[in-house]
């Protein structure tokens, strides 16, 4: 990163997404005295904010990049029922992300990544704690029950590897080894399929969508303004403040302005020099009921397939499916989560579906979020976390407010500099 100018602090930053990372950035920001206007092409939590499976667990936050993920081989890729797809489609983005993804997935590359989330893993809960405090009018739920389930102990042992790997990189995770009649007497909506289970404590989860809402209505009652069909088409740093200009013509002056758009931050953020490939990494999801519903998330590892009680209904998610992001939702990928799910549930009506639903999370070939200033003292990035944008999105939020504010770069940031 080039030797950052001296800037006074910002009185009024626009922050383009209203998304997790961006309205909990909008609301740190707040809580330094910055005035904050918010701008969202769509609407509040209309991208991967929504749909997705709403868990927080830092205890198993990780570089998705992993080992792991090529022993699934380009014939299991190439397969529309596989959990990883990539459809054969000439797309020169498209393989470079693949290229540099392919190469980060080593164990030397996974623990060095690996150790640039532990910092943030362990304060993720505090920057939850300060929102509730502050006034944000949802809840956390404390999982109860985090249950990782399989049909097999061969099947289990991978993620026991995978917890092993967590525990000697230096992060912490509590967890209970079960057998499948176990994990029943806890959870009756495994089915008798399942032989073998973990069960994860100290996690927690949230129904994501309305906790992005409740985030959106306190920093409202704050007094930010958030303006949605706005299409920022622009972003120009013109030396004393940040011009943002939207499709529709509005063009106004900021102070600072941060890009916080998911899956799009490559559009804003690389004329200031952000070069990271941002690849659409699809989820899908729906919601059914289910005769017990349980007391925390369901985890099926080998599937792919993370379900979540959320009110009376089960959420069930999966996939990831590198693709365009407008590419319209795919009912392959929504029956392949089906009948993965099926075997394993008890009791869940999988065959009337509701909410099917499908949102991209913004990947990096590396597995890291891009978070912090980017070759303009005005410009700030906020995004590429992955699957962990839920997790995670609140510590962005404000670690990424105190660098916007001081002018100084947390410690936490450094191994995810826009930069690098």
């Amino acid at each position: 990163m080039p030797t950052a100018e001296p800037v006074p602090a910002p009185e009024h930053v626009a922050v383009i997404g209203a998304g997790m990372v961006g309205l909990a950035t909008a609301w740190f920001l707040q809580e330094r005295g910055v005035q904050v206007t918010v701008l969202d092409r769509t609407g509040v939590a209309a991208g991967a904010s929504w749909g997705n499976a709403g868990w927080l667990t830092p205890g198993i936050t990780t570089p998705l990049p992993e080992p792991a993920v090529l022993r699934y081989g380009l014939r299991a890729l190439l397969s529309p029922s596989s959990p990883v797809y990539v459809p054969p489609r000439a797309d020169p983005r498209l393989l470079r992300f693949l290229t540099g993804f392919a190469l980060h997935s080593t164990q030397a590359k996974w623990q060095a990544a690996m150790a640039a989330y532990i910092p943030m893993n362990r304060r993720a809960f505090e920057a939850y704690d300060a929102l509730a405090a502050g006034g944000v009018g949802a809840v956390a739920h404390e999982a109860k029950s985090f249950m990782a389930a399989y049909r097999t102990e061969a099947e289990r042992s991978v993620l026991l590897d995978e917890l092993g790997h967590i525990h000697s990189a230096g992060q912490e995770i509590e967890f209970d080894v079960l057998t499948g009649a176990e994990a029943r007497e806890v959870e009756p909506s495994l089915s008798d399929a399942v032989g073998a289970a973990i069960r994860l404590h100290g996690q927690r989860f949230v129904n994501p969508g309305q906790y992005v809402h409740a985030l959106a209505e306190a920093v409202r009652a704050r007094g930010a303004s958030i303006v949605t069909g706005a299409d920022v088409v622009d972003v120009r740093d013109e030396g004393a403040g940040v011009r943002v200009v939207t499709a529709a013509g509005t063009d106004d002056r900021y102070d600072a302005a941060v890009l916080a758009t998911g899956t799009w931050l490559g559009a804003l953020a690389r004329r200031f020099g952000v070069r990271t490939v941002v690849q659409a990494g699809r989820g899908y999801s729906f919601s059914v009921a289910i005769e017990h519903l349980p007391s925390g998330p369901v985890y099926f590892p080998a599937q792919r397939v993370a379900c979540t009680p959320l009110g009376d209904r089960l959420r069930v998610a999966g996939m990831m499916e590198f693709r365009s992001a407008e590419a319209p939702l795919d009912k392959r990928r929504i029956r392949a989560i089906t009948e993965a799910a099926r075997p394993l549930l008890r009791g869940a009506d999988l065959d009337a579906r509701a909410d099917e639903w499908v949102g991209s999370r913004p990947c990096t070939p590396d597995g890291l979020p891009l978070i912090g200033r980017t070759n303009s003292p005005r410009v700030f990035a906020a995004g590429g976390h992955g699957m962990w944008g839920i997790t995670l999105g609140p510590l962005t939020g404000e670690l990424l407010a105190e660098q916007i504010t001081s002018g100084r770069q947390p410690v936490e940031l450094r191994p995810f500099d826009p930069l690098r």
